[in-house]
């Protein structure tokens, strides 16, 4: 039986996570993960073919991480656009790495809103605003456009964070994305 790796794949994504969340994705690479590691590169060469393949896992656990920060906050109307805009200004590269880096090339905005996982979004969103699912992911796209571009700013400025601004303009904005889609704002 051969011996046990020192070195594990989770251990690999773990350290170019770190790397990515403190430096930037562009500094992922083989050699800056081995010397996270205190190892040569053969480990993390063993683990991954291609550096490609390296940075879709740290892709995939920064996404996760994010998921899990952004669903954390579920529960009140502002709460989880609120979660995605503080999450922007913490974790400034991990922002940029996961929706900045090209990932979305060819992609439209529409099949981007309603992916499958975006479903407890969704869900969270009809049952704050009392909207049927079509008329919740219109919400969303809409509420998305102003959360992503506030985030979007503060993950690529100096700017500061004002909480309760944040959560005023996100309710403001729903608010009168929900009084459209109900129709209650045409005359």
């Amino acid at each position: 039986m051969p011996p046990k790796a020192r070195i594990t794949k989770e251990m690999v994504i773990e350290a170019g996570l770190k790397i990515v969340r403190t430096e930037g994705a562009e500094a992922l690479n083989v050699r800056r993960v081995a010397a996270g590691l205190k190892c040569s590169t053969q480990p993390i060469m063993y683990h991954y073919r291609t550096v490609g393949e390296l940075k879709a896992d740290v892709y995939a656990a920064a996404d996760e991480l994010h998921t899990e920060y952004i669903l954390s906050a579920a529960g009140e109307k502002a709460s989880m656009g609120l979660a995605y805009i503080r999450f922007a200004y913490e974790e400034k590269h991990l922002f940029r790495f996961l929706f900045q880096s090209g990932k979305f090339r060819n992609v439209n905005l529409h099949d981007l809103v309603y992916a499958d996982e975006l479903a407890p979004v969704i869900q969270a969103i009809g049952e704050q605003t009392g909207l049927p699912e079509d008329k919740a992911k219109e919400a969303f796209e809409m509420l998305f456009l102003c959360i992503h571009g506030a985030a979007s700013m503060l993950a690529n400025n100096e700017m500061e964070f004002e909480e309760e601004h944040y959560a005023k303009l996100i309710e403001n904005t729903l608010t009168g994305i929900v009084c459209v889609l109900k129709g209650e704002g045409k005359k």
